[in-house]
């Protein structure tokens, strides 16, 4: 059996690659790893109605209770998790991705991702065959699927909730939001609402086969749109199962994940609760960002490419904070996984607060033309070592001196050697990054 979980639980074509088989031993896997009782959500996809019976089969056959979320967003579960006292939680997902794919992930008694390891039991388990025939819960042993009919509703008033410990109101706020025909439809412009803003709405409705498709966070295009049409002070997008979120400015300008995170942690540290007065972000966070914590004062702690390991990161240092690009941002405090609706609220609360508009607020980072170049190569694996490469990357670093970096790393998932250049000027680290490339194309291609 190929390998089945990858960075973010396991994802595929539903139906060829992500089958029910193998939805109803997951099931039973959560039932022998984490517990008897199971929280379970979906996205909008058409498979999620499939895959989410399989799994709810396979934990009832194997003794389990299944508390149905139904539709909700993937943080929605790792609250519920918790307010439930649940012994797991799992989401039929694939967040970014297409329609035709959706994914599995689960999440401990505590909310948080499973750790590499227990993952691999999963999937040892899997490949076993799960229960056999005579190990299988009978008779009144049989689990049960039970609705939980206020999740949605819970899961509302924990945002709203938190926003009223901070005594901010969003009575001032015309927002824009674009749900990308996902699982934020059921509670992200309700949240708003009972904060007084003036929430107007596209792709909050869904069909099973236009999640995440030319809208949402990976696609802004509609919300500039709208931004424009109703003059809002602000464009709110989501992915499709909400654990993300990017932002426009009324002018129409990204604000991405970093920006956003630079202006949370800013307004955390003046406030006097930045645990450790520390930020996390990944190797891959822009270099304005890094400037704009070192600013302010504030240290930055970098990780791997990936949530999982900007969680493990503040678990262990004990931060609040952390995020990724791409519009994954952790609140600790109040979540155990990137959380779209609260960091929404979040971050209109830091403009609220200190009286600046989203373009204010962002603008306490200045990102930094970045260059990616991604060159096919033989043999990945040879870049360690490669000292032609490395004097190139020297060569450049000692230019670009404090006003630029250089990342060089393979691919996780394909036979590639990415190198991402940042610098002052758009033409200065496409110039970089093109050198680079080229020695690395000559010495490993």
């Amino acid at each position: 059996m190929a390998k089945l979980f990858g960075t973010d639980g396991a994802r595929g074509v539903a139906n060829t690659e992500l089958t029910c088989e193998i939805a109803f031993k997951l099931g039973q896997a959560a039932v022998a790893y984490l517990g008897t009782s199971i929280v379970m959500g979906r996205d909008t996809r058409l498979s999620g109605d499939m895959l989410s019976a399989a799994l709810a089969a396979g934990i009832t056959s194997a003794g389990g209770t299944v508390l149905d979320a139904g539709i909700i967003p993937t943080p929605a579960v790792a609250f519920l998790v918790r307010e439930l006292h649940a012994n797991g939680g799992v989401v039929i997902s694939a967040s970014h991705n297409p329609p035709e794919y959706n994914g599995i992930k689960f999440f401990d008694a505590q909310g948080f991702k499973l750790p590499v390891a227990l993952e691999a039991q999963f999937e040892q388990y899997v490949a076993e065959g799960g229960l056999d025939v005579s190990q299988r819960a009978a008779g009144d042993a049989v689990g049960v699927v039970l609705p939980v009919e206020d999740a949605a509703e819970l899961y509302i008033q924990h945002a709203v909730k938190a926003m009223e410990r901070q005594g901010v109101r969003f009575d001032s706020w015309k927002i824009a939001l674009d749900c990308a025909h996902g699982a934020s439809s059921v509670s992200s412009a309700e949240a708003l609402r009972r904060l007084g803003a003036q929430v107007t709405v596209i792709n909050d409705d869904f069909c099973g086969t236009d999640i995440n498709v030319e809208c949402g966070s990976t696609h802004l295009a509609p919300l500039k749109q709208l931004v424009a049409e109703i003059g809002a002070d602000i464009g709110i997008a989501h992915d499709g199962d909400a654990d993300r979120v990017l932002f426009v400015d009324a002018q129409g300008n990204e604000i991405d994940g970093d920006m956003v995170e630079a202006a949370c942690a800013i307004d955390l540290a003046n406030r006097g609760k930045l645990a450790g007065n520390t930020a996390v972000s990944t190797v891959m966070c822009n270099l304005g960002f890094v400037h704009a914590m070192r600013d302010a004062g504030i240290q930055v702690l970098q990780t791997a490419v990936g949530d999982r390991h900007v969680l493990e990161a503040m678990r262990e240092g004990g931060f609040v904070i952390g995020g990724e690009q791409s519009g994954h941002t952790i609140f600790l405090e109040h979540n155990s996984t990137g959380d779209g609706l609260m960091t929404a609220c979040q971050f209109v609360a830091v403009c609220e607060r200190n009286g600046k508009t989203a373009a204010e607020a962002a603008s306490v980072m200045r990102r930094f033309p970045q260059e990616l170049v991604n060159v096919r190569v033989a043999d990945k694996e040879a870049l360690a070592g490669n000292a032609a490469i490395a004097a190139a990357i020297a060569s450049a670093e000692e230019e670009l001196g404090d006003a630029g970096r250089v990342l060089v790393r393979p691919s996780g998932t394909e036979p590639l050697i990415r190198v991402m250049v940042e610098a002052a000027e758009d033409a200065e680290a496409a110039r970089h990054a093109k050198a680079i490339a080229v020695v690395v194309e000559s010495e490993l291609a």
